[in-house]
């Protein structure tokens, strides 16, 4: 089996406008500007890209349960999934930024009961969740749960 080395220093930024913005005043500030967006908390997720063996850095509205950090891969209601949902179901090692802290953390897609939990919890926290999940259909947004 051959061992990947991963550099998690280094990752490519969205591309250039607001997404990319984000994430570079949230990386410059150590999270304060840029962890609370539009009066929402987000953080930025860093996954292993399968198609360019780099990593790749992700801005994304989150709730947390217990030591648990929960996100969606709404993709504004896109019909298929987002790249870096892709990349964290092929490579689940996963870097997260929250605010000033930096860790590894594992990723997963939630199962049905823990989707039926957390999606009312943030649909609360960004409405706007529920409009992309019709926008999306039939494609099901995947709840995704990250623990350090």
């Amino acid at each position: 089996m051959q061992t990947i080395t991963i550099d998690w220093d280094h990752p490519i930024d969205p591309k250039p406008g607001r997404e990319r913005d984000h994430v570079q005043d949230y990386v410059a500030t150590g999270g304060l500007d840029g962890h609370l967006w539009h009066g929402v908390p987000t953080l930025l997720l860093t996954t292993f890209d399968r198609a360019t063996g780099r990593t790749a850095r992700t801005p994304l509205i989150y709730s947390t349960d217990a030591d648990r950090h929960i996100v969606l891969a709404a993709d504004w209601g896109a019909p298929e999934h987002p790249a870096w949902y892709r990349n964290l179901t092929a490579h689940p090692e996963v870097r997260l930024q929250v605010g000033g802290a930096v860790f590894q953390a594992t990723a997963r897609t939630a199962c049905p009961a823990e989707r039926d939990v957390y999606w009312p919890a943030m649909a609360a926290l960004w409405p706007l969740f529920d409009d992309y999940r019709s926008a999306a259909a039939p494609r099901e947004i995947p709840l995704v749960i990250i623990t350090r």
